[in-house]
């Protein structure tokens, strides 16, 4: 197998492992209500998965230039691994919304029998 294609593999994997300790971080920080803290998590995660697919394109681009390369199983695992935790990273901002929604209501409605109980 062609060294270059082992070290685009692991770097892919590395970076959006990274990513996903981080998306990990985020969703705790989310289950406590840690808004702020959790989208500060998925920033970093953002930025991790961007330069895993950053390695990934550049790979790509060198086999769409006419350099041939052979199938590598590596290379495949690398960029379901990217497109797997790209997929949990989505899920997870959607969660930050879906939990600033909630976080609101119930902001709203403390204030509702807070001003009841006045």
């Amino acid at each position: 197998m062609n060294e270059e294609v082992v070290q685009n593999s692991m770097q892919i994997i590395l970076h959006a492992g990274d990513a996903r300790v981080e998306c990990q971080k985020a969703l705790k920080c989310l289950a406590n209500f840690e808004l702020e803290e959790a989208k500060s998590h998925l920033k970093v995660a953002n930025k991790k998965i961007v330069e895993a697919h950053k390695v990934q394109t550049d790979a790509i681009s060198t086999e769409t230039n006419g350099e041939k390369r052979e199938y590598s199983v590596l290379f495949a695992h690398a960029q379901d691994t990217l497109m797997t935790i790209y997929s949990e990273i989505n899920i997870a901002k959607q969660l930050v919304r879906l939990t600033e929604v909630i976080d609101m209501r119930f902001k709203t409605l403390e204030e509702k029998i807070g001003d009841e109980n006045d």
